[in-house]
């Protein structure tokens, strides 16, 4: 044979590169994540099936370090997956590649092919994950439908039999408003609810933590805060006006105002209003206003504030939530942590749980990442609370999230959290304004529709209250069991579209 016919075709030297390159990835993160799963267990004894989603968010972790753009458009071309869709099977989707790039070469693949139930063992593991946070799904949809319950429910059992009948899975109880009699009634008729229906609904009792937010003001009470406008903050004491300075708030934490720094941001009202600390002295501290929203905003009591820049060392955990907890371990499926921004934070409140007499079923923990430390530290909480073996999700709460990184950066960080909890097997719950217009109106807005169809990636969706919240759950529970035919996760399924019937 010539030297000629020897001689590999261009073809066949991209596909050995290609190959080599894949190879030399695999290993790569093969290595990479060894010494990131140590540093994130601690050498802690785990369930095995939380030790394999652990290593696999480290697999997903140290892949994304990568630009894999190139790569994946060279794979695609080749019919070969994009590795586009791997968050739950990081390895063997790459081992799956290399088995197919292998065979064309007529060569042995260097990792064993997996099997389709290694392949689909990620999706498994979240499954398990949800049904024992959740507990189990309706027949005719994956999602769960979670509503926040206004006070009023207390003493309206069949205001919650109705939700349960549209599909209500989950009732939401907020322990920042009402007291533990109205929380003790509103689980109960939950509970009686799904008795009638005979199914199984689940409790969520969120903790309030520290509230950071208004509290009395001073000033014209119809004038309105515009940009260029100055407001003044006071740790304590009566709230006062100077010239210049006509607006004034006491504020809930006197840290809101003793540890900001010139130059630091502040959101006020879901970002209703956005400033910068113009000076700080005694007890004060002088906010000048860059941006509100069209018209001004007005200085009220009991609105929320962010501080974006400013670290603020607050506990999660306040006497009032120590307090609550009494109730809420009598009473709960699920408790939501706010404000949990490290893994000590995890630490204190099985602390404090400890504390308690221990239950027949494990209370389940829902980590709501509200700010930038939290979502820096997610893969961390993750991993402190699956030491813990208690049944776990996240709450992508999107509100306070904004206000804390940016109205542009929500939605890009709503995905790259939704990726992070599926490579480590975690369900999530897609929080904050779902059908907001319906809700508080009745009629719901079209980009709102399709926020809600996007929301089905999830495993959970939370409705806000509002005079209209039964036919938003009635609406939310047939849109995500439609939307099961279209998609699971970041994966298109290819249901037969019936839109456009083929060409006679």
């Amino acid at each position: 044979m010539s030297q000629a016919a020897e001689r590999p075709t261009p073809n066949e030297n991209e596909l050995t590169d290609l190959f080599g390159e894949l190879l030399a990835l695999r290993r790569d993160i093969a290595t990479q994540a060894e010494p990131s799963l140590r540093a994130l267990t601690g050498g802690a004894l785990l369930a095995e099936e939380h030790r394999a989603a652990l290593a696999n968010l480290c697999h997903y972790l140290s892949l994304r370090r990568y630009d894999l753009r190139p790569l994946q458009r060279r794979l695609m071309w080749r019919g070969l997956s994009s590795l586009g869709r791997l968050e739950s099977r990081v390895l063997p989707t790459i081992d799956a590649v290399l088995a197919s790039l292998a065979g064309v070469q007529g060569s042995v693949p260097p990792f064993e092919p997996p099997s389709e139930e290694q392949f689909f063992r990620g999706e498994g593991l979240l499954t398990r994950s949800t049904n024992d946070l959740f507990g189990s799904p309706p027949e005719h949809r994956r999602g769960r439908i979670m509503v926040t319950l206004p006070g009023e429910a207390a003493d309206q059992p069949d205001f919650i039999l109705d939700l349960a009948r549209r599909g209500m899975d989950i009732a939401r109880i907020n322990c920042a408003h009402d007291d533990d009699k109205a929380w003790a009634a509103m689980a109960r008729h939950v509970r009686a609810a799904g008795e009638t229906l005979g199914r199984r609904l689940t409790v969520l009792m969120d903790i309030a933590g520290p509230k950071i937010r208004t509290e009395k003001t001073a000033g014209d009470k119809k004038a309105k805060l515009q940009a260029g406008d100055r407001l003044r903050l006071v740790a304590s004491g009566e709230p006062y006006l100077t010239d210049g300075v006509p607006f004034c708030s006491a504020v809930s934490l006197p840290e809101i105002v003793t540890r900001v720094a010139v130059g630091d941001r502040i959101r006020y009202d879901d970002g209703k209003l956005e400033g910068v600390i113009e000076s700080v002295s005694e007890g004060e501290a002088i906010v000048r206003v860059t941006h509100t929203k069209t018209g001004g905003a007005k200085l009220k009591p009991e609105k929320g504030l962010n501080l974006p820049d400013t670290a603020l060392g607050l506990s999660p955990l306040t006497a009032k939530d120590h307090s609550d907890l009494a109730t809420i371990i009598v009473n709960a499926d699920m408790l939501g942590y706010s404000f949990v921004s490290r893994p000590d934070d995890i630490d204190l409140l099985e602390e404090a749980l400890a504390t308690f007499p221990p239950r027949q079923h494990p209370l389940g923990l829902i980590a709501k990442i509200e700010q930038p430390q939290a979502v820096a530290n997610l893969p961390a909480l993750i991993a402190r609370a699956r030491c813990r073996n208690r049944p776990f999700g996240v709450m992508i709460a999107r509100g306070d999230l904004a206000a804390e990184i940016g109205f542009e950066r929500v939605a890009e960080m709503q995905e790259e959290l939704l990726w992070i909890c599926e490579a480590a097997a975690v369900p999530t719950v897609w929080a904050t304004q779902v059908l907001e217009d319906l809700v508080k109106d009745g009629l719901p807005s079209r980009g709102e529709m399709t926020d809600a169809a996007m929301a089905a990636r999830a495993e959970c969706v939370m409705l806000n209250k509002g005079p209209a919240v039964g036919e938003a759950v009635t609406l939310l529970d047939s849109l995500l069991a439609r939307m099961d035919g279209h998609i699971f996760k970041k994966t298109p399924t290819l249901r037969a579209l019936k839109s456009w019937p083929g060409a006679a």
